[in-house]
């Protein structure tokens, strides 16, 4: 099956582009924040430069770890689905489910050896990068010198293969064993994870209240609270996103078609408005909080310490790559499931339906996502920025939120529905005829 595995990989690469990608962008990163541990290792390195690239690398990695999974299953997850019959005929054919979880397993790990491979020269760029950025605050040295050493390489490898074979293992028993409706029950059955992040969230936000305004702490709190409310919000994706559907009622032919094939695929469709909470609310509550401080600080006159620094180049940093792999994991995802529906599409056309008209379903359905994955976004931001601002300004709603927000909706609604409106009309240039006659 690891003979298979890579002919696969080498026979039709093109399948595997997305989970290519993942793989080198989430390397990329995760290596090239982790170089700063070699550097701050590094002979010669001050104290205060070694906590500031020591802080940053264990942070940031962290961060990008996470997002590395999270990129990765979403790509895995798309391909190993739309390969379902794939798989089956091979289960027919003799194969054992260790057999197949082999070959998925391996095809993982070899298109996770090749992006680390490529991501190698884009880290070491990308470390050195970031280490001038600090020379330039002032919180790094200028004697001290980007290294890149073991750290930064084996942490990159070790974990986007771990990532990439725990995302594989999660795909394939998603699809082999979790129908939709399998899926959704046991997601009923299962919610504690989901309330205890809610509730975690709940009292992280709410701690914020036990500390002054001129606290350094001030901020941590409301901030994880944002994050741990945005994963319960996550978590309940398909169960959000049928709760809305049941109450919305979209005119139109159009309208009622995109409200149904929601409702049909609620289950595929968790992964991208998983990946809209998040990215709403991390970016819009740190982006938020972070200008109500450094207005907070400009207005009383005082100079930033260097923690504060450190601070503000975190939260922008963090914020930039939650960005990056969001786009990421939406445009992977949807351009593979809207690709996946050419056989739907050419089935509406041949029974009436206009190309115009399909185009107009799946945008409604890019705008509902789009809605839904902001609104609870928001609400998560919202449990965050609030407490934060009443703490620090004596205000309810700062006026930097608007700006802010708008700005996370549009990249938000230009990556959902921008990506689902290209792809399907990519599609529906395949004749009616010959789409529906394709082998899914």
């Amino acid at each position: 099956m690891l003979v298979l595995a890579l002919r696969s990989v080498r026979e039709r690469p093109g399948r595997f582009l997305a989970t290519l990608l993942s793989a080198f962008l989430g390397a990329a990163i995760v290596m090239a924040f982790n170089s700063l541990h070699d550097t701050a290792g590094a002979p010669g390195v001050d104290a205060v430069s070694s906590e500031t690239l020591r802080t940053a690398a264990g942070v940031v990695g962290g961060y990008g770890t996470l997002l590395v999974f999270f990129a990765v299953a979403s790509a895995l997850t798309v391909n190993v689905r739309q390969r379902a019959a794939e798989l089956e005929l091979l289960r027919c054919s003799g194969a054992t489910p260790g057999q197949i979880r082999r070959m998925v397993v391996g095809e993982a790990l070899a298109v996770a050896l090749v992006g680390t491979a490529a991501a190698v020269l884009p880290a070491v760029l990308g470390g050195r990068l970031l280490v001038e950025l600090f020379q330039d605050t002032g919180q790094v040295a200028a004697s001290v010198d980007h290294s890149f050493g073991a750290v930064a390489l084996s942490s990159g490898v070790g974990v986007t293969l771990v990532a990439s074979a725990g995302a594989a293992l999660l795909a394939l028993r998603r699809v082999t064993r979790g129908r939709r409706g399998t899926v959704q029950r046991r997601a009923v059955r299962r919610p504690w994870l989901a309330w205890a992040a809610l509730v975690a969230g709940a009292v992280a936000a709410s701690s914020t209240f036990a500390f002054s305004a001129t606290d350094e702490m001030l901020m941590a709190f409301p901030a994880q609270g944002a994050i741990l409310l945005s994963v319960g919000f996550a978590l309940m994706a398909p169960r959000l996103l049928n709760g809305v559907l049941g109450r919305l009622a979209l005119g139109g032919a159009s309208g009622w078609l995109a409200v149904r094939n929601l409702r049909r695929r609620a289950g595929e469709l968790s992964g991208i408005l998983m990946a809209l909470i998040l990215f709403t609310a991390v970016s819009t509550a740190t982006l938020t909080m972070q200008a109500v401080e450094s207005d907070e600080v400009a207005a009383s006159g005082m100079v930033k310490s260097v923690d504060a620094k450190n601070l503000e180049t975190l939260n922008y940093t963090v914020v930039g790559i939650i960005v990056v792999f969001v786009c990421v994991m939406l445009v992977n995802s949807l351009y593979a499931a809207t690709t996946y529906r050419g056989r739907e599409f050419g089935q509406q056309r041949l029974a009436g339906a206009t190309p115009g008209q399909v185009l107009g379903v799946v945008g409604v359905e890019g705008l509902v996502l789009t809605v839904v994955g902001l609104l609870f976004g928001t609400l998560a931001a919202l449990a965050g920025i609030v407490p934060f601002t009443v703490v620090r300004g004596d205000a309810v709603l700062p006026g930097q939120l608007a700006g802010v927000w708008a700005a996370v909706a549009t990249v938000g609604a230009a990556a959902t529905v921008g990506t689902s409106l290209f792809t399907a009309r990519r599609v529906l240039r395949t004749p009616a005829v010959r789409a529906v006659g394709a082998t899914v």
